[in-house]
């Protein structure tokens, strides 16, 4: 299978290969964003040493492999043919749901991620609803339909406004907030009928709509033992002002000042402990990054939705202040031993701003050269839909890439980010000029 040098002319701090042999290679199974941080952060540690992608981008600056995130059967003989690769990190949702973790174990390779049962909590969001409500974790009144005609008279027979949600996965987009009676019948329609989001809206689930603010809390989880991770908070419309369609996320912060020690305390106890025990319980107990979609109204917290793995564009601002070692942190999830483990975080405030191609989420023009200044000392980018045309990079994907730094504040983070972001351009970028308007 064909492995593709780093295309960007530039050695990144993270490229590892000159490292002692005894330095483990890793393969990271995707190529957006969120696969880039974690090959920052990766690149980080004295313990790992070539890093490969799978398919990778040509902005990440490790070794790209010619295969396609979902080809379960390409990877795991690619990983078997490779005995230098030590470790597999299984970053997007799609091959998790299709058990890519289950067959490379099945074989004696280490992987990092969830099995296909423990991802069910992200891959069926009929089953996540169903298990908050099997184990007490509050979330919002649901339910879940398979007959489009049972979904629209319930909404017909309900006083409040409501989300409506394609069951299955959506590439982060099939979840439809509603003002009124009107648009979720035409939601409705769209998920099961028109199959705006394919397969995945062969049943859909329908629940009250919550008010306040939303929260991402990710934790490592080992099976039973779990460690939290800074709080963060993505931007999901396209355009300022939370206005505009939903998008994959359009930049983030973390930690959330809003969100309180106190409320942390809550969520461990009423959200986290009781997820992590029920997985125990319903016999697929979970190894890798849970991330809880939370809903902040005063004191009352409710879980929106679980993923099952790092968040984009979360990641992109929470990995940065990482001070422990991530491949340490990997090893102990997959052997069950993240309880002996004192992982640390920075202090400082971190954010990201996505640039993306003009039109998205829906169509938008490829192929536009990517320009990029100097960037100040402590300015990243972590790139998500480039290539490389063999002169530079190119843009590939509606989510270009996103400019990130940290600071001791967020008016600090904030400014530099932006300044940097005049610094690159390509052709119909646009990006929101309000991340973190409302620390």
């Amino acid at each position: 299978m064909k492995t593709t040098k780093p295309q960007t002319g530039k050695t990144p701090p993270h490229k590892r290969a000159a490292k002692q042999l005894t330095c483990d290679d890793v393969l990271i199974v995707g190529g957006g964003g969120r696969e880039h941080a974690i090959a920052y952060a990766l690149g980080k540690s004295d313990r790992v040493g070539r890093i490969y992608a799978a398919p990778g981008n040509a902005g990440m600056g490790v070794e790209q492999v010619d295969i396609s995130a979902t080809d379960v059967d390409a990877i795991v003989e690619y990983v078997k043919a490779h005995k230098n690769i030590k470790m597999t990190i299984v970053a997007p949702d799609d091959p998790l749901s299709l058990g890519m973790v289950d067959r490379l174990a099945a074989c004696g390779l280490r992987a990092f991620g969830p099995t296909r049962a423990a991802a069910r909590l992200e891959w069926s969001k009929a089953y996540a609803k169903d298990f908050m409500k099997k184990y007490g974790i509050p979330t919002a009144e649901y339910e879940t339909f398979t007959d489009a005609d049972a979904a629209k008279a319930y909404i017909n027979s309900i006083d409040f406004n409501v989300v409506v949600k394609a069951d299955g996965l959506a590439l982060g987009k099939g979840v439809i907030v509603c003002e009124d009676k009107a648009q979720a019948l035409i939601a409705v329609d769209e998920i099961m009928r028109d199959k705006k989001f394919g397969a995945a809206g062969n049943a859909l689930v329908v629940e009250r709509f919550l008010k306040g603010f939303e929260v991402s809390l990710l934790a490592f989880v080992d099976g039973e033992h779990y460690s939290l991770m800074p709080t963060s908070c993505d931007h999901k419309r396209a355009l300022d002002g939370d206005k505009g369609l939903n998008t994959g996320g359009m930049g983030a912060y973390s930690p959330c000042p809003a969100f309180t020690a106190g409320m942390t305390e809550f969520t461990r106890r009423h959200i986290v402990e009781p997820t992590v025990k029920g997985m125990i319980a319903e016999g697929a107990p979970f190894k890798g990054v849970l991330y809880f979609g939370l809903m902040v109204d005063g004191d009352d917290i409710r879980v929106l939705e679980y993923n099952a793995r790092f968040g984009d564009p979360e990641t992109q601002s929470v990995l940065p202040l990482l001070k422990s070692d991530i491949y340490e942190i990997f090893g102990a999830v997959i052997d069950g031993t993240l309880d002996t483990l004192d992982i640390e975080w920075s202090d400082k405030k971190s954010i990201n701003v996505v640039l993306a191609s003009g039109g998205y989420p829906e169509a938008y023009k490829k192929g536009c050269h990517i320009t990029q200044g100097e960037l100040d000392d402590g300015v990243r980018v972590f790139y998500a839909g480039v290539k490389s045309n063999g002169h530079g990079l190119v843009t590939s994907g509606g989510r270009v890439l996103c400019v990130q730094t940290e600071a001791d504040s967020f008016a600090e983070a904030k400014k530099r980010v932006y300044d940097n972001i005049d610094k690159i351009g390509f052709d119909d970028c646009f990006y929101r000029r309000d991340i973190g308007s409302k620390l």
